[in-house]
């Protein structure tokens, strides 16, 4: 079976009935996890996105402190899982200033947090990757915004 178009699926829910809308997205966020987070977003989270972003960063301490710092494999499996978790939500936001906010604390938590990101290439290489995607999310913004996460992003790769 082939999915249809977002267009032609946009035509499809504009016709319908607004319970019968209703049941089609209890059931689409019935059968995965990343469904129900987005629509947990959406309808509790995206109206104040300054305490979204703040309940993500206690997550992400909370994260940090868990970090097994014994040997380099740990270190850089729970520096991918914290990663991982982080993006997730800033796909759901799709705002840049959230994309922003939250990876230049990933990587200040990284600087900060008595890793030796130096002198692993793994760990470092991830550390600049998130660099550039700062850098690439923060293209987009108002001038104005540019110069403060400049600042911030300066701060890290000293």
């Amino acid at each position: 079976m082939k999915p249809a178009s977002l267009n032609e699926l946009k035509k499809e829910l504009k016709e319908l009935p607004e319970q019968k809308l209703m049941d089609t997205l209890l059931r689409v966020a019935k059968y995965k996890k990343e469904n129900k987070e987005l629509l947990t977003y959406l309808l509790f989270e995206a109206d104040d996105e300054n305490a979204y972003i703040k309940g993500i960063k206690e997550e992400m301490d909370a994260q940090f402190l868990e970090l097994n710092k014994n040997h380099i494999q740990y270190i850089k499996k729970g520096l991918r899982k914290i990663l991982r978790i982080a993006n997730k939500q800033i796909k759901f936001s799709g705002k840049k200033e959230t994309e922003a906010e939250l990876l230049i604390y990933f990587c200040e938590k990284i600087k900060n947090s008595g890793i030796r990101y130096h002198k692993y290439t793994i760990i470092l290489n991830m550390y600049d990757r998130q660099i550039f995607k700062i850098k690439k999310a923060i293209s987009t913004l108002h001038e104005d915004l540019q110069y403060d996460y400049n600042l911030r992003i300066e701060k890290l790769e000293d």
